[in-house]
């Protein structure tokens, strides 16, 4: 049922103890894929051709035997000449996650609201 539902997950947050260095250690950049697609939907390209391009990108380092970050800039340009200097950026796991600041999003101020919403909606029970 929901309530027991609740009970575990309560139980889990209430007594997890989040280790930052192994958190860190689990990152990748292959995880940063999707950014290189944003990145050129912000350059205004549609995504439905982005996914695509990054997928290219991705291939390309698998290819070569590297991590999808050790691309350069030629690299990327090879694949899409629309890719300019500043998509080294992309790279950045926490630029990543604030740059998703929509509703539901990883940024730390989405976050935190959503954390207040259910704060609110608990208190209302």
């Amino acid at each position: 049922t929901v309530k027991d539902c609740l009970a575990i997950a309560t139980g889990v947050i209430a007594t997890l103890k989040p280790n930052p260095e192994m958190l860190m250690k689990a990152l990748c950049p292959e995880m940063l894929a999707t950014d290189l697609a944003d990145y050129l939907v912000r350059k205004g390209v549609p995504f439905r051709e982005t996914h695509h391009i990054s997928g290219a990108c991705v291939r390309l380092a698998e290819e070569r035997n590297i991590s999808i970050d050790t691309l350069t800039l030629e690299d990327l340009q090879g694949i899409d000449s629309r890719f300019e200097a500043d998509v080294m950026k992309v790279w950045n796991y926490e630029e990543s996650v604030e740059r998703k600041s929509s509703i539901g999003g990883t940024a730390k101020a989405a976050v935190e609201k959503q954390i207040n919403d259910c704060i609110e909606f608990a208190n209302s029970l």
